[in-house]
């Protein structure tokens, strides 16, 4: 794993030379939409430093993730809020995400770094060591008043760095020990590494986890999201983390419209029988440059008359386009929206899965003394 100052300048290519990268989502590199230039030059110099060919069963090939060090002076982070997002605070120990989903909403925000959306957004990984020393000084501040943070808005913090560098690990102990509240968004078992930590927190009312599960088809899991965990993997989180007394929620998205629409029903069903207490479902968004990244997919990975069957179904979502970021921009407009969210509120009905699950609190918050003196009592 290399480590890099953050000050590179980078090349932009729409698609690597060999191909698509192995075990990668992206097949391109789209360049950046804040760049008035993309260079276009040493294509064969760039293909030596930046992908590894290997024979194994043929020429695959391979992307090496790369991790620069962000040496941010703030961590926790105040989302401007709209009416679809339902939380006012996020902490980002990373930026971009080895999971490599490619419908991933996320993936603009790397332009924002002078990156690409594309391949840059799974293998230039931003990663951020001081977040735990950060957020203890933070949460110590007089101003901090111990409202729910949510662990991460932009990249899944159990993505497979976190592994060897541990950052939220870091960051739960330090919410932990204080009872500060916090949930997670996840698609990866690696959840289950930090059960004490969740079990700890769920005790005081201050934790909660939430799964999401786009498909229960192994096969078409790997396609999509190919280096999260699978389907089964998600569902066994599920069971150990509600066995373990901590709230579980389930989030079906996206719905991938002609892909993975149908699947609804069996997803409610094997959520709830995991455990989980609560779901919710997301349609598909493919903001910028993210819909020429998931049109690519699907002329590489689905047969080419589904490919086309489900863009047309992506558009009749959208009022004829790709995407509409209005205010319905997590349910679309239409028949087939409206339909799914009948589907949708029958199944949860059916299994039990429209429970309420108690708000997070703050109430036994603990702020941090980092004054260094002893306490009497």
């Amino acid at each position: 794993m290399g480590e890099h100052s953050f000050d590179h300048d980078y090349s932009f290519r729409d698609a690597l030379r060999g191909g698509p990268a192995h075990r990668r989502g992206a097949g391109l590199n789209p360049g950046n939409r804040f760049e008035d230039i993309r260079l276009h030059i040493l294509g064969e110099e760039l293909d030596r430093q930046w992908v590894e060919r290997e024979e194994e069963g043929g020429k695959k090939n391979r992307v090496e993730r790369q991790v620069f060090r962000d040496r941010t002076k703030k961590i926790i982070n105040r989302v401007v809020s709209t009416s679809d997002v339902p939380f006012d605070w996020t902490l980002n120990p990373y930026r971009g995400c080895e999971h490599g989903c490619i419908y991933c909403f996320a993936r603009p925000y790397h332009e924002y770094l002078g990156l690409s959306c594309g391949l840059d957004f799974e293998t230039k990984l931003i990663a951020k060591p001081d977040a735990p020393k950060l957020l203890l000084k933070e949460l110590a501040a007089p101003g901090w008043r111990p409202e729910p943070i949510v662990m991460s808005a932009i990249t899944d913090i159990y993505q497979p760095i976190e592994h060897t560098m541990r950052i939220a690990r870091q960051c739960l102990e330090v919410m932990a020990e204080h009872h500060q509240p916090v949930s997670t968004m996840t698609k990866s078992a690696l959840v289950l590494r930090d059960v004490d930590l969740w079990s700890k927190l769920a005790q005081k009312n201050a934790g909660m986890v939430i799964i999401t599960i786009v498909t229960l088809d192994s096969e078409l899991a790997q396609k999509l999201e190919p280096r999260a965990s699978s389907p089964a993997g998600r569902l066994r989180a599920i069971r150990e983390l509600t066995a373990a007394g901590i709230p579980v929620a389930v989030n079906v998205a996206p719905v991938i419209p002609g892909l993975t629409d149908t699947e609804l029903p069996q997803i409610l069903e094997a959520a709830a029988k995991a455990g989980a207490r609560r779901a919710s479902w997301v349609l598909l968004r493919l903001p910028y440059q993210v819909k020429d990244l998931f049109l690519d997919w699907l002329e590489r990975s689905v047969h080419p008359s589904r490919a086309k069957k489900v863009e047309s179904m992506i558009r009749q979502t959208r009022g004829g386009k790709l995407y509409n970021a209005n205010t319905a921009r997590g349910r679309g407009t239409g028949a087939m929206p409206m339909q799914l969210s009948q589907i949708f509120d029958i199944f949860t009905r059916k299994y039990g899965l429209n429970r309420n699950i108690k708000p997070l609190s703050g109430a036994h918050f603990v702020r941090p003394d980092l004054s260094g003196q002893m306490k009497l009592f």
